[in-house]
Parts: structure tokens; sequence; C-alpha cells
């Protein structure tokens, strides 16, 4: 009796904790069975068909026995364990069951199985109904099984539409469902209306296959001599047998539609949430009438448009609110930087109000240099975008105070782990003075940054890392090396999130060295290269977000009279020492000193070195370009000792007293200068 081949239902992802009331019209029970808890949920229609009350009924599948004999459990058992077996979708069977009087009862059950990502079986959800009267003598199932086969064709046809369905998400998907070769074709109509429920009327939607709305019945009211208008207030299918029919009870609309030679029609509520939220018709001219199986078909399909509708506008809206939301948190404009090309983009990932966290920021600072932001907040959702916008407000606050880079970052963690949440964020800070091409570069636990030559050779820049912001200060560890880099003109610095280069299964530095080669092989525009990046992103799918950002320095202006450029190096900081050289270095290329950058080099690291070695305070570097009597770079070394230097001659084995001499051999000229309570030291170079 069993028979595999009878289609399931297709039902919506929460049935059936909102069963449909036309189910129990139609006396059909419904259940849900989750596999995993093993037990078996069924409605109150349901109990009916199996005559139990739900207090004798405790979940789970055993206790059926009270009604199913043995043989009859183990022979739907074998057809359940072979459709799950076999991968099958769905089941479906005969069985009798035995009522409190003990009279038999012909039962027929339809399931529908779902599974995971896995193909693992996780659910099972269908329908139950009492079949007896369906098999009270051998003519009549002689009959049953031909109108079966039918029953079985159109219950497949809506099992191919529904789970097309399920991965609705926007109301126009729904619709191109329903219109395309999988839709009304497949079940046999001829045209297909749609209406939406809007303030008391309803919106045409749709009409198919060609867009050929009626006149005056774009937008309805339910209580005007329409069909849709009709079933959106009863809540109740209307089907319409015959084109005589149609014409008896629809004059206005029945003449409009004589060209389409309707000989039947069956119209649906669209019910989600025990309310109506549409209707939708079918037109059919090739038969006349519906068997009770045909219209229990078009109920279940109508059921889980239904569904599908209300999920759609649900997404439609998270989705609003959530996009507006991280829009909201992002940088409205990025503002344009003197010497530089910028493209930033975000790409979510995001399902409903799943959003994450992940952020750019581009911050102006003093002096023609710019701070560059990327980072990544824990979670997806309200909270982590939340979190993500105070953290940025609070970056961009700490570096237009002037902070060094690593000071922007331990602060910023000592936020975040004060705001008493329990997210922590990964984040890299570039702090880029464009006039020098020189980049200071801290990172919290976030992944490195790419840069990508004039010739378009790309490579990963190693940062040495800190703990992720909130971690750090949690447990105490706020030291952030500083990375010096230098971005040559034409060189781009490309910062991203995990998200451009992760995914499940895959390794993080071949997602990094993917990402190099096609940055590589990438325009040399920045917008260009940026759409480049995100159109991979969105063609390879993942679950996380993307923020990017793209720094390109353009090849720098002749440099202008009283061009300055500075740099504090304290005592015992050999870091900051790099970092005065690599400013010193970047600048006089960019200026185009190329033939006298050693000597420059040379002769200002000489003169830091004394001012360190002879003095007990810190030196200030500073470094101009002069226009007049030809063009010349000045370098002044400024500390806080009133006392003079004094050239020597270093002895043969002496292994001091070389500095001064050595600045006197390749400067052009140099002296020094009383600075209040101390003085500088300076030199000039003659340029081309």
């Amino acid at each position: 009796m069993a028979d595999r081949g009878a289609g399931a239902l297709s039902l919506p992802e929460d049935w059936p904790a909102h069963p449909d009331p036309i189910l129990a019209l139609n006396h059909m029970g419904s259940f849900d069975w989750d596999l995993d808890a093993g037990l078996f949920h069924m409605d109150a229609q349901a109990f009916e068909v199996f005559d139990l009350l739900p207090e004798e009924y405790d979940g789970r599948p055993e206790s059926l026995s009270q009604r199913v004999p043995p043989p009859e459990a183990a022979r739907l058992d074998s057809v359940v364990a072979r459709a799950i077996k076999d991968g099958s979708e769905n089941y479906g069977a005969y069985f009798r069951i035995r009522c409190r009087d003990g009279t038999p009862r012909w039962t027929h059950t339809q399931g529908y199985i779902r599974r995971d990502g896995s193909g693992r079986p996780r659910r099972v959800v269908g329908i139950v109904r009492d079949a007896t009267q369906e098999l009270a003598d051998s003519a009549a199932r002689s009959l049953r099984a031909a109108q079966d086969e039918a029953f079985r064709q159109q219950t497949n046809i809506v099992q191919v539409v529904s789970a097309a369905l399920a991965h609705a998400r926007s109301v126009q998907d729904v619709i191109d469902i329903l219109k395309d070769t999988h839709g009304i074709e497949n079940l046999g109509a001829a045209s297909l209306v749609m209406g939406l429920v809007e303030a008391g009327r309803i919106r045409l939607v749709a009409e198919g296959p060609a867009d050929s709305f009626v006149p005056g019945t774009r937008v309805t009211r339910t209580d005007e001599p329409y069909p849709m208008s009709e079933v959106v207030r009863t809540l109740v299918p209307r089907f319409i047998e015959s084109a005589e029919e149609f014409a008896d009870h629809y004059p206005i609309l029945w003449p409009h539609l004589t060209d389409l030679h309707i000989t039947s029609a069956a119209y649906l509520p669209l019910i989600a949430q025990a309310r109506p939220i549409g209707a939708m018709g079918l037109l059919y001219d090739d038969r006349r009438g519906f068997s009770d199986e045909e219209r229990a078909v078009l109920v279940a399909l109508g059921s889980s448009i239904g569904q599908s509708l209300m999920r759609a506008m649900l997404y439609e809206q998270d989705k609003d609110v959530a996009q507006g939301l991280q829009q909201a948190m992002l940088p409205r404009t990025i503002p344009s930087v003197r010497g530089a090309d910028v493209a930033v983009r975000y790409r979510s990932a995001a399902v409903g109000r799943d959003i994450g966290g992940d952020w750019y920021d581009l911050i102006p600072l003093p002096g023609g240099r710019v701070g560059a932001v990327i980072g990544d907040v824990q979670g997806h959702d309200t909270h982590a975008a939340a979190v993500m916008g105070q953290l940025r407000i609070v970056l961009r606050a700490y570096a237009a105070e002037g902070h060094p880079p690593a000071t922007v970052m331990a602060r910023a963690s000592v936020f975040l782990h004060e705001l008493d949440t329990d997210r922590f964020a990964t984040c890299l800070y570039a702090e880029a003075d464009l006039s020098t091409g020189v980049v200071q570069a801290v990172r919290a636990g976030h992944i490195d940054p790419l840069l990508r030559d004039a010739d378009g050779t790309c490579r990963r820049v190693p940062v040495p890392g800190g703990l992720p912001l909130g971690l750090s200060a949690d447990f105490g560890r706020l030291e952030y090396p500083v990375c010096t880099l230098e971005l040559d003109p034409g060189h781009t610095l490309l910062l991203c999130t995990d998200g451009l280069v992760e995914r499940p299964g895959a390794d993080l530095d071949d997602g990094m060295r993917g990402l190099t080669d096609l940055i590589a092989d990438g325009p040399d525009d920045v917008r260009a290269l940026a759409d480049l990046l995100i159109r991979m992103a969105e063609r390879q799918g993942g679950e996380d977000d993307v923020a990017l950002l793209l720094l390109r320095r353009r090849v720098p202006e002749a440099p202008r009279a009283g061009g300055r450029l500075q740099q504090h190096v304290a005592p015992g900081d050999p870091e900051a020492l790099t970092q005065a050289r690599h400013m010193i270095r970047a600048a006089v290329r960019s200026w185009g000193a190329h033939d006298r950058a050693d000597e420059v080099e040379l002769v200002a690291d000489e003169l830091i070195t004394n001012a360190l070695m002879h003095t007990e305070g810190a030196a200030i570097v500073t470094l101009r370009a002069l226009e007049g009597a030809g063009r010349r770079l000045r370098i002044e070394v400024e500390d806080a000792s009133s006392a003079l230097p004094r050239r020597r001659e270093a002895g043969e084995d002496g292994v001091s007293g070389r500095g001064l001499l050595l600045v006197d051999r390749l400067a052009d000229v140099w002296g020094v200068e009383a600075r209040g309570g101390g003085k500088a030291v300076w030199c000039e170079f003659q340029v081309p």
C-alpha cells in the first residue's frame, strides 16, 4: 500500500508554527517531525485523524503505537527509511490505524524531507488525512489509482515551484519564479495574475506570461466585484469551473478575458500570519472543473506562495533597515586627498538584519598627512554595527588629535574595553605622508596590507601586530609595533577585511596569494581596481562582509618654497630614528634630488646621532625645500643643549670626532643657530 511516488506538499520553514487554516478546512492535519530531537509534533486536525487527545500523546513517534498497529508501523517506517536512504525529497503512504472504538481507519500521509547542507536529514514536515472513504471499495481504488497519478504529477510540480520559492529574496523574485518555465506553464495554466494588499486595496503586481493588465484593475478595493477581492475578503479559495460561471458571477471582468479563451480559473488567497497579504489567480484554457485533490494541491500552492511572499517582504524590509544602519555608520563621503587617488568599497553579505561590523575610514591630518583605517568588529548583528560606529568615531578623534599611530591604536583598544561589550575588533591603521611617501602602519590582529608597485607587481607587506582592540586592553598588552614603509609615486596601498580573502575550508595564505595575483593583473586606476575586487567577492559569495580601501600616491608636484617636513626623535628610540631616515630618504627622492640622496641621508644621520649622543634630550629634525638663489634642501637638527658643536680631527685609531668633518666635506654650507634654550645645527645642499 506504500506510495513513495506521491509528492509531499512544500511547506514554509516555520510551519506548522502557524498552520494554514485552509488545511483544516480540507480535513488535513499537519505534522513536524524533528529527527534530531526525536519529537513528532502534530496540529489539532492531525490529532483528530489519529483519534487522539493532546493529553494522551507525549510527542514521541513511538507513542502512536496505541493507534498504529505494529505491522502498519513497520511498513510505514520502511517507507520513510527507504526515502531517507535513497536521498528522496518526499514520500507518501497509506496505512491503517485503530480508532478508539476499535474500528479500522485508512489514513494517507505525505512527508517532505528537509536536509542540511551536507545532505543529512534533519526534519520531516507533511500532512495526514482520513482516507477511509477514498479506499472504500475496489472500484473506487482503481479509479483512485489513475487520479493519484495525476495528483502526484501536480504535487511534484508544486514541489518544484515551492523549492524555487525557498530561495526568493524579494517580491520580484517570487513573481519571476511563478512566471518562468517552472511556474504557471508547468501548472497547466494559461495565465497568472497576482495582487498585494496595501492599505485596504489590492495592487496588481504581476500578470503573465505577457504584461496585459486589464484596464481599471491595477488598484482595486477589496469590496469590488472581482474574484481577487472576494478571496481577500473571505480568505476562501474561489474555483470557477466554466466560462459560463465566470461570465455570470464577474460580468465586469469577463469581457476583458474573452480573447484568452478561459474555460476555468482558480483564485487563491495568499495568507501569512493569519492575515491576507494578497491574492493569486490561475486561468486555464483547456480544462473544466477541479477535483478535490486538485483543489487541495492548489490550496497548498497558495499557502506556500503566501509564506514565500511574506518572507520576501520581511527580508526586503530587514535588508533596508540593516543597510541603512550600516551606511549611517560608515563615512558619508571620502575626503579628497591632495597627492593621492582613493577608492573605498563595501559589500554586505548580510541576510536580513545580520549585518557585520566591517568599516573603513580616511582621516585628513595636519601637514598633508592622511590616516587610512580598515577594521572589523566581531559578530554579524546590529550590535556589531553599533560598536563599529563608536569605534570609528574615537579612532578618528584620536588620530586628529595628533597622536602617533601606536598611541591611536592603544587608546582605541582601551575605549573598546571600557565600552563594557563582549566584542573585540581587528584593525589596521596606516598614517601616510604623501609629500614624502613615508607610511607608518600599526596592526591589531588584522590581516596584512598589500602594496602594488607602479609596474603592477603586488606583494604582501608583513606588519608586526598586537592583539585585537579590546583584548589588548583586557590583557594589559597595549604595545603596537610601528612598521614604516615607503609609498613611491604610482604605488597603491590596499587595506581590506578578511571577507575578501577568507573562504570556508580554504587557507588564508592561499586567499592572500590569489588576491595578490588578481591585483597584479588588475587596472592601474584605483576605482576600476576596487570594482574588480568587489565583483570577485560577489562571484565567490561568502558569508562575511567586505570592506576595502585603496590609496594610490600620485607623482608629486614640484616642491614649493617653504615646503617643510618634521620628525621628533626621542633618545633611546631606535624606531623614531629609523622613521626619520625614511622621511629624509623618501623626501629627497620625491623632490628629484636623486644624485645627492646618499649624501643628504648620511649628513642628516650624523647630525641626529650627534644631538642624541652629546645632549640629554630629544632631537627635532626638519627638512625644507628652499627656492631663491638656486634650489636648495636644508636640514636642521634642533636640541635643547646650548653647548655649540666643535669640529676636531680624529686620531688615527679614533672612532669618534668625524661627524662634523663629514658634514663639512659633504654639505655645501652648514652652521649653528641659537634657538632659545637650545640650538639648531643646519646644512644645505644645492640640487638641480
